[in-house]
C-alpha cells in the first residue's frame, strides 16, 4: 500500500469515527436533555457537531453531515418535523458553503465562522417565516433565545480562530 492510499483510509476512517460519535450525540440529546432537564437542544447540538466535523474530518463530510444529521434526528425521534429537517439541512449546507467562501475573501477564520453562522440563520428565519406564514410549518418563527444562539455563534467561532491558528502554526491548512 502506498502512503496515499494510507492517508485516505486513515481520513475515512477517522470520518466515520467522528461521523459515528455526531449521530449518538443527535440521538441521545433528546434523552439527556430530559434526564437531567436541561434543554441540551437549544444548544444547537447539530451545529455543534457538523462544525467540529469541519476542522477534524473533511470538507466533504461536513456537508454529507450536514445533510444527514436532521434526517437522521427525525427518523430516530420524530423530531423535527420533515419541511424543519429540509429546511435544517439546508441551513447547516449553507453555513458551511458560507464559511469557505467568507474564509477566502476575508481570510480571517473568527468573523467567517461568526457571519457565516448569522447569514445562513438570517436564511433559516427567513424560510421559517415563509413557510409559517404559508401554513406548511407550525410553531414560533424564533424558538430558541436569541442571547443562546449569539453566544454559540460565538463560541463556535472562537473554535474555528484556535483550531485554524494551531493548523496554520503547524503549517497545515484545512
Amino acid at each position: 500500500m502506498n502512503t496515499n492510499t494510507i492517508l485516505l483510509n486513515q481520513t475515512r476512517i477517522k470520518s466515520i469515527i467522528f461521523d459515528l460519535i455526531a449521530l449518538s450525540v443527535i440521538t441521545l440529546t433528546p434523552a439527556l436533555s430530559h434526564l437531567f432537564s436541561i434543554p441540551f437542544y437549544l444548544l444547537e447540538p447539530m451545529r455543534i457537531m457538523l462544525l467540529i466535523s469541519l476542522f477534524h474530518t473533511s470538507k466533504k463530510n461536513a456537508f454529507i453531515l450536514s445533510f444527514v444529521l436532521p434526517f437522521f434526528s427525525l427518523i430516530i425521534s420524530s423530531h423535527p418535523s420533515f419541511p424543519k429537517a429540509v429546511l435544517i439541512s439546508t441551513e447547516l449546507m449553507l453555513n458551511v458553503y458560507l464559511f469557505f467562501l467568507l474564509l477566502q475573501k476575508i481570510n480571517n477564520s473568527f468573523t467567517a465562522m461568526f457571519l457565516s453562522i448569522v447569514l445562513s440563520k438570517f436564511y433559516y428565519y427567513a424560510i421559517k417565516f415563509l413557510l409559517v406564514s404559508l401554513g406548511l410549518m407550525t410553531g414560533e418563527i424564533v424558538s430558541t433565545p436569541i442571547y443562546l444562539q449569539v453566544l454559540v455563534a460565538v463560541a463556535l467561532s472562537f473554535y474555528a480562530f484556535f483550531v485554524m491558528r494551531k493548523e496554520k502554526n503547524k503549517g497545515l491548512s484545512i
